[in-house]
């Protein structure tokens, strides 16, 4: 029994060493794709690249080479042990400078040193035995401590102590809630990567690192060591980060998810079907390869279906959801001009076969200025005599409209049945555009009393109206996208533009004002994430003279300077008396107040108020106005 279970803790134990190389792995590629100009991704790679080093040397040690192959991995595993406590102290110092206290040279010569001193180590380590020695132990080496492992141990210590102290430093220096929280986080497993991979073993006898109570510490430190990695990458990714704290995470999640995960389950299956002799009558080596199949896709299927549930969970909340659902689905509801064209296209040739006939075309008036979509058999010359036919266009325009039958106009050996929108244009009213898109023509065959014989054409035309209809209806959302897109890219490149700078690194203001309606987006913008996020982060609000003004006076944050300069502009609001959740003229304030500066959730809000959440959202844009107007007062008489 007890070979039994050093046997399985000695495959556990397999498992999640090559476990934690692959996370180790995947995070240290997937920080590599990120922005690396900035000083906490640099730092935090060169800690994944030293937890990388040792972890695939550990993990190619539990393969079980042989004592010369061994030993030279031990040896190379040091390039990550002796770098880590140098780089875990690096990156304390880049999270320090993100809050506003760069390095005046001191920390800067300690970390030269730092890496100095490790790379001794690691050349101790490679070439001598003053750090380490082995001693065999069967079945395989052990490593104990050298006379130089306690300077080691010394400079291990203290690197991660004031590395420690630099984040505690830097959350301290957090000005807002939500960098704080993350600065937290971030600080509990901060010392994870060090302590993961430091060598427990030199501590042990020989051969006690291959016992049951050995395996049970060192499975147990592995399996905190992969909970603490992954809770490790979740804050560290937001600092320097130039997109959306939404963005990250969903970045994060598919990444771990589709990634890391989906390895460890192939590494687990392979590793735990590899130990048994036959599986359901076959040998384990034959039933391995579809075990991992299996495995990978059954976990991709549930990936696939969990994710509308885990992103609603840890990335979309309140009234975000509806409209990042909108976004998350607009790719499969909105088709290409090629795709409708193709549609167009089928669906003219179906009108062909059912009415038996060998031409047939469809034009679209774009502007006015007819153009043929498509069409089937030759019907060269038709576009060029239609333009030229002022009166059979304005016929076609003139055309009665009626749902019950189907009116067509005879031109030449053509029938033309005008396509008309169908879309809603006052949803008030629920009022129609009855406009002309355009025509169907096609080989008149059709007999005066009975045009659609079973209704089919009917149907076939009513299709086509309204692919015409979503044609036109995606150009204008085409349009407005080239509009947007290079402001999202303006935004999206400003990543000096962080939540803590220096006051000379604002850009100048301009002497113009700014234009209401853009105003009016950037305060919506800092009041949605006025407890943090880029909506207040990275808004061009900070530019105004009054945020730079108070920054100045009161010697403050940039974000904290135009945090309070929204409270003021709120409290501008507040009539005069005692306060009411009823009065109509505490309307306005009471929203702003509950919904931004207390955080309160959009049903709570409403409920309280005695109102619905339609006629919040509604309520709630006019005090949005309200605040955009007092902050354009307070700049315009800033510049006089």
């Amino acid at each position: 029994m007890l070979i039994l279970l050093t046997d399985l803790l000695l495959t556990v134990n397999e498992t999640l060493t090559a476990g934690n190389a692959i996370i180790a792995v995947s995070l240290l590629l997937f920080n590599l794709t990120r922005n690396l100009n900035n000083r906490v991704a640099k730092s935090s790679a060169i800690v994944l690249a030293c937890v990388t080093a040792a972890y695939i040397s550990d993990a190619f040690i539990a393969l079980g080479p042989d004592i010369a192959e061994h030993e030279i991995a031990s040896r190379l595993q040091w390039l990550g042990i002796a770098f880590i406590p140098a780089a875990i102290y690096h990156l304390s110092d880049a999270l320090l400078a993100t809050t506003g206290l760069p390095s005046r040279g001191r920390r800067r010569r300690v970390i030269r040193l730092l890496y100095l001193v490790g790379a001794a180590f690691l050349l101790s380590a490679a070439f001598s035995d003053s750090l380490v020695q082995f001693v065999t132990a069967q079945p395989t080496l052990s490593i104990q401590a050298g006379w130089a492992f306690g300077i080691y141990l010394v400079y291990f210590v203290l690197a991660n102590a004031f590395a420690f102290y630099n984040v505690q430093r830097a959350r301290k220096r957090c000005r807002t809630r939500a960098t704080a929280r993350r600065m937290g986080f971030l600080q509990i497993a901060f010392l994870t990567p060090a302590l993961g991979i430091f060598p427990y073993s030199v501590v042990l006898n020989p051969g006690d690192e291959f016992s049951v109570f050995g395996l049970l510490v060192i499975n147990t430190a592995n399996i905190i060591i992969i909970f603490m990695l992954f809770f490790l990458s979740y804050p560290l990714y937001f600092f320097g980060s130039d997109i959306p704290d939404r963005l990250v995470k969903k970045q994060l999640l598919d990444f771990l998810l589709r990634g890391p995960a989906t390895g460890l389950i192939a590494l687990a299956v392979i590793n735990f079907t590899a130990q048994a002799t036959r599986i359901l009558g076959l040998y384990s080596d034959d039933f391995t390869p579809p075990a991992v199949v299996g495995a990978v896709l059954l976990w991709q299927w549930f990936v696939s279906l969990a994710q509308p549930y885990y992103e609603k969970f840890f990335i979309y909340r309140d009234e975000d959801d509806a409209q990042i659902t909108k976004l998350q689905t607009l790719s499969d509801r909105v088709l290409t001009h090629s795709d409708l064209t193709q549609l167009i296209l089928a669906t003219t040739e179906s009108i062909c076969d059912h009415l038996r006939i060998d031409r047939a075309y469809v034009i679209g008036f774009e502007r006015s200025k007819p153009e043929i979509i498509c069409q089937v058999g030759d019907v060269a010359s038709v576009n060029d005599d239609l333009v030229h036919d002022a009166s059979l266009l304005q016929q076609i325009s003139d055309a009665p409209d009626d749902a019950n039958a189907l009116p067509y106009i005879r031109w030449r050996e053509y029938a033309l049945f005008p396509l008309r929108s169908r879309r809603a244009s006052d949803v008030s009213t629920q009022a129609l555009t009855i406009g002309v898109l355009g025509l169907l023509g096609q080989e008149n065959i059709l007999a005066e009393d009975t045009p659609d014989p079973g209704g089919r054409l009917q149907s076939l035309v009513g299709r086509l109206e309204t692919s015409l209809d979503d044609m036109r209806l995606q150009a204008e959302i085409y349009n407005l996208l080239e509009g947007l897109l290079p402001q999202f890219q303006m935004t999206r490149t400003r990543a000096e533009q962080v939540e803590y700078r220096h006051l000379v690194a604002l850009a100048p203001n301009a002497d113009l004002l700014p234009d209401r309606s853009e105003l009016f987006e950037q305060v919506r913008a800092a009041l949605r994430h006025y407890w943090g996020g880029t909506g207040i982060s990275q808004s061009n609000l900070l530019n105004l003279n009054i945020v730079r003004h108070r920054m100045q006076s009161e010697d403050d944050t940039p974000v904290n300077a135009l945090r309070n300069q929204l409270a003021d502009a709120i409290d501008e609001l507040k009539p005069q008396g005692e306060r009411s959740l009823i009065s109509p003229e505490w309307l306005l304030y009471n929203i702003l107040q509950l919904r931004f500066l207390e955080n309160r959730r959009v049903r709570e809000v409403a409920r309280r108020l005695s109102m619905s959440e339609a006629d919040l959202y509604r309520k709630q844009r006019v005090a949005i106005e309200a605040v955009t107007d007092m902050i354009l007062k307070q700049e315009r008489e800033l510049r006089r």
